[in-house]
């Protein structure tokens, strides 16, 4: 993906790239609470949650939390503030500051709204993939710019009778028909369906049925869940060009079909790579599947 920068006013760039500040309760966002997501001005990478914003009180929007790997931090000349700037481009974002007790996170991200524009939710898109072990699909996505966030569950099989989520002790003993799956929220202007399609296939072995590496069963297989017609004839484009192009010696074996309904796994599930990184399986089998995505992939990750 080639870098390309959104165009910027004289004042956009005084922020953003000579890091000025903008003057206290001048910003858009400052006291502005509406739904969506945040994203960086300068490149449409996603930063910031809604949810995660609060009333700080100083005359700038803050949140007590970013979107996994969008902001990174450095240390001022000064040696005494935080800058923290978006982790693709560099924009300048504002400082962060620690300790203050202000939410139960205990952070607060000072930001300058110039430097962010508001997505709302309907502006976002929803992809659910599914290719061997949730933990390990879900470390994966979690590193792609663009993706807001990654949910880890169960779908594919039939509707339950009662509405009840499937339990993993279920769908791991084969009773539900569901697939361990992931349900993926991005922001199309930043990340496309074909983006991610190209780091699905990359990260799991799309021609053995039923089975990644040592996980076997039908909770295991290769799904595609497409969420709208495009969705489905992009993957199926895209898996046609991958036979054509003979990028596998077996047969593809991956499915696609519409999603019906997603249950997100138990607690203990979400973000378990970050949860348990030194966990025997994380270092084994996760740990490795991440590095290969990110010495292949560099311009889609965060």
């Amino acid at each position: 993906m080639a870098e390309k920068f959104n165009h910027l006013t004289a004042e956009e760039e005084a922020v953003i790239v000579q890091k000025k500040t903008e003057a206290p309760f001048s910003g858009e966002y400052d006291d502005f609470y509406e739904n969506g997501i945040y994203v960086c001005r300068r490149c449409s990478a996603p930063l910031y949650r809604s949810e995660d914003k609060f009333d700080a009180r100083c005359g700038w929007p803050s949140f007590d939390e970013e979107i996994p790997k969008s902001v990174k931090r450095k240390l001022d000349a000064d040696s005494i503030r935080t800058e923290i700037a978006c982790a693709f481009c560099g924009a300048h974002l504002g400082h962060i500051f620690i300790g203050e007790n202000l939410t139960p996170k205990n952070t607060r991200h000072c930001v300058n709204s110039i430097s962010m524009k508001l997505v709302r939710k309907k502006e976002l898109e929803t992809a659910v993939f599914g290719g061997g072990c949730f933990w390990c699909v879900e470390a994966a996505f979690n590193m792609v710019r663009g993706v807001v966030s990654v949910v880890s569950g169960y779908a594919g099989g039939p509707l339950t009778s009662s509405g009840q989520a499937p339990t993993y002790e279920e769908v791991s003993n084969g009773q539900t028909g569901h697939a361990e799956v992931v349900k993926i929220e991005f922001y199309p202007k930043s990340v496309s369906y074909e983006n991610l399609l190209s780091a699905f296939f990359y990260i799991h072995n799309p021609t053995t049925l039923n089975r990644q590496g040592n996980d076997t069963g039908s909770q295991y297989r290769s799904i595609i869940l497409y969420t709208n017609e495009n969705q489905k004839l992009t993957a199926e484009k895209f898996i046609k060009e991958l036979e054509e192009s003979k990028a596998y010696a077996d047969p593809i074996v991956t499915q696609i079909e519409a999603l019906d309904k997603f249950y997100p796994a138990e607690d203990y599930h979400q973000r378990y790579f970050k949860k348990n990184p030194t966990a025997g399986y994380c270092q084994i089998v996760i740990a490795p599947k991440i590095k290969k995505l990110t010495d292949k992939f560099k311009e889609l990750l965060k």
